[in-house]
């Protein structure tokens, strides 16, 4: 294989990598929003979960797609990496590392794995029961059942714990991760990068930050 098709098989897949990390924000604001309003009014957020959970769009169409794209997100990760580390110079390994690259950077493939880890013991706890109480069980639908499911899963201060440190590792993804991917798909403007640096800095700072609050409130505030 030529050296032309070899780059350019590597820029595809950093591409592709790019493209799904920026529908996974896309996602992430959203659920973020969706979460937020359990602080703000518990009966808005079980009007708008249960269209979420009941909507055949959303179940049948989105949900699949999300899977999907975070599937292909850690795995092309997981390619990604090992296709770096094959190519760099075994002198590199010895070399000041900190002085190429910041630590976040070059330690993704380990925040990613914490961030799957997470996800995991999220779909466990949520997504699971879900599946579980509509198309096995096959329970007769509560439209107001959703806030007291959600603040029962926060009442183990153990949850709490891992919530909030699955979302610090999450941010400091995202303080790497934002940047490179627009970077990735050709948003790289001398007249641009400055903002969306500043941009991602307070993405991967204020996302992580709110969704702490959230675990927080379920198990201090909420009645």
């Amino acid at each position: 294989m030529s050296s032309k098709s070899i780059t350019g098989s590597s820029i595809g897949r950093k591409i592709a990598m790019a493209l799904s990390a920026l529908f996974l924000i896309v996602f992430l604001t959203q659920h973020l929003i969706i979460n937020l309003t359990s602080v703000i009014s518990p009966s808005l957020f079980n009007e708008i979960s249960h269209f979420m959970g009941t909507n055949f769009l959303v179940q049948f169409f989105m949900q699949p797609i999300l899977l999907f794209g975070v599937l292909f997100h850690f795995i092309m990760g997981f390619i990604l990496e090992s296709k770096n580390r094959g190519a760099r110079p075994v002198k590199y390994a010895y070399e000041n590392a900190s002085a190429n690259a910041s630590w976040v950077s070059r330690n993704m493939i380990y925040s990613g794995l914490a961030i799957g880890i997470f996800l995991l013991i999220h779909l466990i706890d949520f997504w699971v029961p879900e599946i579980s109480h509509k198309y096995i069980q096959c329970t007769p639908e509560d439209p107001n059942r959703y806030f007291h499911e959600l603040h029962e899963k926060f009442k183990d201060l153990w949850r709490v714990a891992l919530y909030c440190l699955a979302f610090v590792f999450l941010g400091l993804h995202l303080n790497h991760g934002f940047a490179s991917a627009f970077q990735s798909v050709g948003a790289n403007h001398s007249k641009y990068n400055d903002g969306l640096k500043t941009f991602g800095k307070v993405f991967s700072i204020l996302v992580p930050a709110l969704f702490i609050v959230i675990a927080l409130f379920h198990h201090f505030v909420a009645a």
